[in-house]
């Protein structure tokens, strides 16, 4: 579900549920958080990478059958849970860089937005495309995407849920670097070279220095985006759209 590999000065986590393109469930959430603070406490790691397994996904998002049948308390007590994951990347004291490998959707994206870096390959796609479904981002899309794309740009991916190329999303600054697809390794393993041969506290402080001014003016945002997804699952729309996904057949939204 969760692997941990050393490879040099950097913990790589990848998530590794290839039959389900990746996607969090509620206990590979617990396991990559798990993951994460094994890395962060290893004092010979000095960067942590987290990716995908496979060449067709690094997140397709969450495992949407934990929120079958789900009424709003369920799915903000899942939200608040599944937050702890972005959180702690966000806050981890070392720099994690996200190896996008394939689609990063929805709960992938948003990881994606919560890594100090990222560099991704020529294949990837990414996007928040919940609205599809009859939902919502949860995970603080709503928040973080208008502050590093503007807010009209960030409202047509999240209102159309539409999906971007890895080289928009570049030009959007939701990643750092494209490469094909075979350099994906290389090119993280030279970023990680570069970053080891730094001062490991100075990287914890700039990293510190630019997040948690950014959390706390996102803090309202956040509580309110929770308070709607959780009102989200008293209406008809998400209920309709995952159980039309699980059917495979197109959703009938009548609100």
């Amino acid at each position: 579900m969760i692997r941990l590999e050393w490879r040099g000065p950097a913990a790589w986590v990848v998530i590794d549920r290839p039959e389900a393109l990746n996607a969090l469930n509620a206990e590979a959430h617990r396991r990559l958080r798990e993951a994460l603070k094994k890395a962060e406490d290893d004092e010979e790691v000095r960067v942590v990478v987290i990716t995908g397994s496979g060449e067709k996904a690094f997140c397709a998002g969450a495992d949407v059958k934990d929120f079958i049948g789900a009424q709003p308390y369920d799915v903000r007590v899942h939200v608040e849970e599944s937050r702890k994951t972005i959180d702690l990347i966000l806050r981890l004291n070392k720099p994690v860089v996200a190896a996008v490998n394939g689609l990063a959707l929805g709960t992938g994206c948003e990881i994606v937005l919560a890594c100090d870096l990222a560099i991704a390959s020529e294949n990837a796609k990414f996007g928040q495309p919940e609205v599809r479904l009859g939902m919502m981002p949860g995970l603080g899309a709503t928040q973080r995407l208008p502050l590093l794309v503007g807010v009209k740009k960030a409202k047509e991916l999240l209102m159309t849920g539409k999906l971007i190329d890895a080289r928009e999303a570049e030009r959007l600054g939701i990643v750092n670097k494209v490469v094909p697809p075979d350099k994906l390794k290389d090119e993280v393993d030279r970023l990680v070279e570069e970053l080891s041969k730094l001062s490991s506290s100075m990287l914890r402080l700039i990293k510190d220095a630019v997040n948690r001014p950014l959390e706390a003016l996102l803090g309202a945002g956040l509580s309110i985006e929770l308070e709607c997804f959780a009102e989200s699952f008293s209406l008809s729309a998400p209920h309709e759209g995952i159980k039309a996904f699980l059917e495979k057949r197109k959703a009938e939204f009548k609100e």
